[in-house]
């Protein structure tokens, strides 16, 4: 696919602009005229995100409206300032489709669904942004200034949920434009072009780099910073046996279990919450893993409860865990909080962690992608 980008400017007259040409040697014109050619060779190629990358002023925008049209081109979008994000949505969407689109891009905290739009924080701006996208009835979605108002850690995270809900998915095609470099591997295109270097490459698939974990004993006291992102409740049972997991020595995620009473032997998960800005790797389920890994080493049996839809559909599909009751919680077994809702109760029936074999240092897990 070659196309020629020409980008015209009219020439304001006015008596500073003469002084600035004067000054700079420029010459009087009506107009600028900038252009030039651009081969992508996409015709034959099978691909589901491209990326077009390159520094500021070097044609990005003009090159993706060229190449796939204006009705593809999203620059952002008009959300309400009088509506909660499930509410401005456009009215064609069912609240499924909404909640679904929200937690494919990893944006999983239904508190912060109820807020409105310029309350979030920029990175779930962004994430609210690609969800719309990915409800978008086109075959492609050209997102300009992609990723470029959030935190780097942040715009990492993000890249890889929707590089997974795309490719679950499979629509529509996604083109970021952007000028950060860094989110390559994390949303790991089909294709890249380089405005700088005007040069087209073709990429294989190679998957996300890894994240490492450290998991660390905690007090409940820490509940405090994540508490406001749980899904169902803030408050934390004085019982709980809490841990803190950690990214590049930053706290993103906690977990907690309390003792079954009554049930020997037995363990249920208390409160699991990840912090918004990195929801949407997959750390939520794998410090719960690694918490069923870790009391199992114990001979203790490690069940949970949830009706967050995402770890439900998680665990539905892992080998890890095994599936009890899906039905409404009965309060005098399971926990107040939990009864009258539609629930679903799993075993873990994964591997113990072997603790020997880091010879007493830190747990530490490898948070995988979530399916």
């Amino acid at each position: 696919m070659q196309v020629r980008v020409c980008h015209r400017s009219l020439v304001l007259a006015s008596f500073r602009v003469a002084q600035v040409q004067g000054m700079f040697d420029l010459p009087a014109r009506e107009e600028w005229v900038e252009e030039f050619a651009a081969d992508l060779p996409l015709e034959n190629l099978s691909w589901q995100i491209g990326l077009i990358v390159g520094p500021s002023g070097s044609g990005k925008t003009s090159l993706g409206r060229a190449l796939f049209g204006e009705e593809a081109y999203v620059s952002g979008y008009d959300w309400p300032d009088n509506a909660a994000i499930v509410d401005a949505f456009p009215p064609h969407y069912s609240v499924r489709e909404i909640v679904q689109a929200l937690s494919a891009v990893g944006f999983s905290s239904p508190p912060h669904w109820l807020k409105r739009y310029r309350e979030l924080s920029a990175g779930q701006q962004f994430r609210c942004d690609l969800a719309r996208a990915l409800l978008e009835d086109k075959p492609v979605v050209v997102l300009d200034e992609f990723s470029s108002l959030v935190d780097r850690r942040a715009a990492r995270v993000c890249c890889a949920s929707v590089a997974r809900a795309l490719r679950r998915r499979g629509r529509p095609k996604l083109v970021a434009l952007t000028c950060h470099r860094d989110i390559i591997p994390w949303l790991d295109p089909d294709w890249i072009y380089d405005t700088w270097s005007r040069q087209f490459f073709r990429r294989s698939s190679r998957g996300r780099p890894p994240v490492r974990l450290t998991i660390h004993a905690a007090h409940r006291d820490l509940w405090g910073v994540f508490s406001p992102h749980h899904y169902l409740s803030t408050e934390i049972h004085r019982s709980a046996r809490c841990f803190v997991a950690c990214w590049e020595k930053e706290a993103v995620a906690f977990t907690s279990y309390l003792p079954m009473y009554g049930v020997a032997g037995a363990c249920r998960e208390h409160r699991t919450v990840v912090l918004p800005d990195f929801q949407g790797l997959g750390i939520g389920n794998a410090v719960s893993e690694w918490l069923g890994g870790w009391l199992k080493a114990q001979g203790r049996r490690f069940y949970s409860i949830t009706s967050h839809p995402a770890m439900i559909r998680h665990r539905a599909r892992s080998r890890v865990w095994k599936l009890l009751r899906f039905g409404h919680a009965h309060a005098a077994r399971w926990s107040t909080h939990s009864a009258g809702r539609l629930t679903a109760t799993f075993l873990y029936v994964g591997p113990a962690w072997q603790q020997e074999k880091h010879h007493g240092q830190t747990p530490a897990t490898q948070a995988p992608a979530a399916p």
